[in-house]
């Protein structure tokens, strides 16, 4: 499956398609980054392929935002690494970074998102009417779809985009 996932999204590799440079610069090193971060080698040793990949990248936007509360329901080892002084919080006024698997979390946090806000939906693939209400929120002005995750960002300020990135 993976293999058909990956083919079916070559064309979308590393940033191709891309043409707002901030959005290029966040698809190539915030999403994309092949390079090993510091903390690799000491979270996620004993998880499955997807959960480490996903850890990662969860690692990576953390380290980017720096956010001081993140809500998550998971990967708080990978999310503590990648931004040391935020505190993970099942509930916030202001939501900066939030990881959602479900229904319920995402109505109870998209009223709470402002411009700095990003909600990443997991395990996009078993979801998809979820992020379908994601993306169709007039709040979300940029919305990345990677097949196993999805990430959304709501800056009023950005022109509505939608990308599908092979990750």
């Amino acid at each position: 499956m993976y293999v058909f996932v990956w083919l079916s999204r070559i064309f979308r590799c590393r940033g191709f398609g891309v043409q707002s440079p901030t959005d290029y610069r966040f698809v190539r090193y915030v999403i994309n980054e092949h390079w090993p971060y510091y903390k690799y080698d000491e979270v996620g040793l004993h998880d499955d392929w997807l959960t480490r990949r996903l850890g990662r990248l969860y690692f990576r936007l953390a380290n980017w935002q720096q956010p001081s509360v993140v809500i998550s329901y998971g990967y708080a080892d990978y999310i503590q690494a990648g931004c040391a002084t935020c505190s993970l919080s099942g509930d916030a006024n202001d939501v900066e970074l939030a990881i959602v698997s479900n229904a319920q979390q995402l109505h109870q946090l998209l009223p709470k998102c402002t411009a700095r806000s990003v909600l990443v939906l997991d395990r996009l693939h078993r979801h998809r009417s979820l992020w379908s209400q994601i993306v169709s929120s007039p709040q979300v002005t940029v919305a990345y779809d990677l097949y196993y995750c999805g990430i959304a960002l709501f800056d009023p300020k950005r022109v509505r985009q939608l990308y599908i990135v092979n990750f």
